[in-house]
């Protein structure tokens, strides 16, 4: 049987695939070999995993996840060949070439992660040929929930929220400025955390003005730092998978005109996506 899966900070999509090609589809928990141990993620599937894809029934394996380049996917596939033992084909790449070979299959293009975390790139069709490094939670990762969490809660600590959205965020959450502190410098998944408030943007009640200027100022640093540093970038219509990015691609194709990009793709998760290539590349060898 095929399994296919595509991992972020925060969550799991699989897919498998049995020999009749019936198609069932479940989650987990994210795994991110930055963040976490192989042990753990090891553990984490083994706990989670419904019995009809246990791993002893799996013969090809397809994962891409984030955190999985240069060294940390070369651990990620060898902790996934262990589990997956029986398996004849077992990768780990990526999640942005998920990304890529989901949004655009065999088309060449431009395709953007928005979730927990960003990530963007240039496709021939084949592979990722020219990648502008996100630089992660601490350094960059414009555009992403965890970026977007971060504006809130400075916000909420400095005081700089209107005082009616400052009173809807603490009926909401109920979080003192000490806990808040804690969770993001103390506590592990600091991303996550931070990605969590974004959807206090949609809530009902919620300054219209406020969200939108949070918004406007993200995406505009996204499109600003990124986006727009690759050669020709406005020659590419923009493609994106991710929850942020779906959420709010109103604002992001208002601001994409802006920077004269069109937008084509948007789309909330990509495992369906993802499946669909796997499954013609099958068919074509």
């Amino acid at each position: 049987m095929l399994l296919i899966a595509d991992s972020g900070s925060t969550k799991t999509d699989w897919c498998l695939v049995n020999n009749e090609g019936t198609e069932t589809y479940f989650s987990t928990e994210g795994y991110n070999p930055y963040f976490m141990s192989g042990e753990y993620i090891a553990h984490s599937i083994q706990s989670s995993f419904p019995a009809y894809a246990a791993p002893a029934l799996i013969s090809r394996l397809h994962f891409y996840g984030a955190g999985c380049q240069d060294d940390k996917a070369g651990e990620m596939e060898q902790m996934l060949r262990k589990l997956f033992d029986r398996a004849t084909h077992v990768s780990a790449e990526v999640d942005l070439l998920a990304a890529a070979r989901g949004l655009l299959s065999d088309e060449p293009g431009f395709a953007a992660i928005l979730g927990t975390g960003t990530n963007t790139c240039l496709y021939d069709g084949h592979a990722i040929t020219h990648n502008i490094d996100s630089l992660g939670f601490m350094l960059g990762d414009e555009g992403s929930g965890a970026a977007i969490g971060k504006k809130i809660l400075s916000d909420f600590l400095r005081h700089k929220m209107p005082a009616a959205v400052r009173r809807l965020f603490v009926e909401t959450y109920g979080l003192s400025e000490e806990v808040v502190m804690h969770k993001v410098y103390k506590e592990p998944m600091p991303n996550r955390f931070c990605a969590g408030f974004t959807r206090f943007l949609n809530q009902p009640g919620t300054d219209s003005d406020y969200a939108h200027a949070v918004l406007h100022t993200a995406f505009t640093e996204f499109f600003t730092n990124l986006v727009s540093c690759y050669p020709g970038y406005d020659g590419y219509s923009f493609n994106c998978v991710g929850s942020v990015g779906y959420h709010f691609r109103d604002i992001i194709t208002e601001i994409a005109a802006g920077f004269n990009m069109r937008t084509r793709v948007i789309i909330p998760d990509l495992i369906s996506h993802l499946v669909k290539h796997h499954r013609k590349a099958v068919i074509t060898g």
